[in-house]
């Protein structure tokens, strides 16, 4: 149900898990080349983290809608592991300084999350942040709503790896 968040994104952009190339790119995955500027019309907001980029999403379902990625390539939510949660935390808090900069500062009124597949429309691991949560459009509700089947939100996803971490 998500609907593209870049520029000529489809479903069957990227590789479903792994690392893409070599070196932690993957050619074919629309968010990796976003991440190496290599895309054209799609400006990368400031970012003080070296490992993740963020940018604007191409259909907003708030006010602010922006998407922290990491730069290596990395397969969706579901693909992460106990030892992922740092990065995580990481991209909410790209996300918590990159609504700051642009004058949102309400962080109650902010959601963020994952689509959970197989409700990716891009299998690179990437972050939603909207605000203000309270401003979502009606199709924005269905799309990012919380505890649904095709989103998970980052505190959802964190506590679900301690779990899997706790369990094992």
């Amino acid at each position: 149900m998500a609907g593209p968040e870049a520029a000529g994104a489809t479903a069957a952009e990227g590789s479903e898990g792994g690392n893409g190339g070599r070196d932690g790119y993957d050619g074919k995955c629309v968010f990796c080349r976003i991440a190496r500027g290599e895309e054209p019309g799609t400006a990368l907001l400031p970012c003080e983290d070296e490992d993740l980029v963020c940018f604007r999403d191409i259909k907003p379902g708030a006010p602010h809608h922006y998407l922290v990625v990491p730069v290596k390539h990395m397969g969706n939510c579901k693909t992460l592991k106990t030892e992922h949660i740092p990065l995580v935390k990481r991209m909410m808090e790209v996300g918590k300084a990159v609504l700051q900069k642009n004058n949102f500062n309400d962080l109650n009124d902010v959601r963020m999350g994952f689509h959970w597949p197989p409700f990716c429309s891009i299998a690179h691991l990437h972050l939603h942040v909207l605000a203000p949560a309270s401003q979502l459009g009606f199709f924005s509700r269905l799309y990012y709503r919380i505890n649904s089947y095709w989103f998970i939100t980052a505190e959802q996803l964190i506590e679900r790896l301690q779990t899997e971490n706790a369990a094992s």
